[in-house]
């Protein structure tokens, strides 16, 4: 039978297993460029980590809102709301609720190191959705 007893996730040590992405960009396929991480499921979704500069795809999640934490850095994070783009710039300790089906992405010019918890499936956008 699996161990269903909660375990303590050491996150800071996480993260320092992460390569450092310098050069997102939205066309960029991420996915095994080692800068991202799953450290844990999480109802629909995971519990994530994330380590990069440079500029996101847009996505969404449509099943749930998402959890965005900055644990080191600073990034600016765009919402798309009824067609206009709105941001808010996040710093280390700030964390910011995506609603549900809400397309987003960030611009991060230096580095962030991030924790999410994100609801699957995510729909990815390179383009500025209409």
């Amino acid at each position: 039978m699996a161990d269903h007893r909660p375990n303590p996730i050491p996150i800071q040590r996480e993260i320092e297993k992460l390569t450092f992405l310098a050069d997102r960009t939205p066309s960029a396929d991420t996915r095994s460029s080692g800068a991202f991480r799953q450290l844990a499921p999480y109802r629909d979704g995971g519990i994530f980590i994330g380590h990069w500069a440079g500029r996101s795809e847009w996505e969404r999640h449509t099943v749930g809102d998402e959890i965005v934490m900055v644990i080191e850095g600073r990034t600016t994070i765009f919402f798309l709301i009824d067609g206009e783009e709105h941001s808010a710039r996040l710093e280390a300790g700030e964390l910011v609720v995506v609603p549900e089906s809400t397309w987003h992405r960030f611009e991060t010019p230096e580095t962030v190191k991030i924790l999410s918890v994100t609801p699957q499936p995510t729909d990815h956008r390179a383009d500025r959705p209409s």
